[in-house]
């Protein structure tokens, strides 16, 4: 689960352009939206992007995000269980 979480953390930073940002500097359990990472509306729709690029994973519901997108380790969770590729 560690390697899928800093994997997951260099795919978002590399998804979002997120400069100046490292892995180390994510929080494995921090909110990614709001107060945490300071994520919005679009990231969540590049994230969306990712999940279905990188693992094959097609999100059904996208009220489904708001509980998969919660922490790098939440989408972690999701990944490992969900993903075809």
């Amino acid at each position: 689960m560690d390697e899928l979480i800093l994997e997951l953390k260099n795919e978002i930073i590399k998804a979002l352009n997120l400069e100046g940002i490292t892995p180390g500097d994510i929080s494995d359990d921090g909110e990614l939206f709001g107060d945490g990472l300071g994520l919005d509306s679009i990231d969540a729709l590049e994230l969306i992007v990712l999940l279905e690029k990188t693992y094959g994973i097609k999100l059904k519901d996208p009220a489904q995000g708001k509980e998969i997108f919660k922490s790098v380790r939440t989408m972690a969770e999701y990944v490992q269980a969900n993903r075809t590729k």
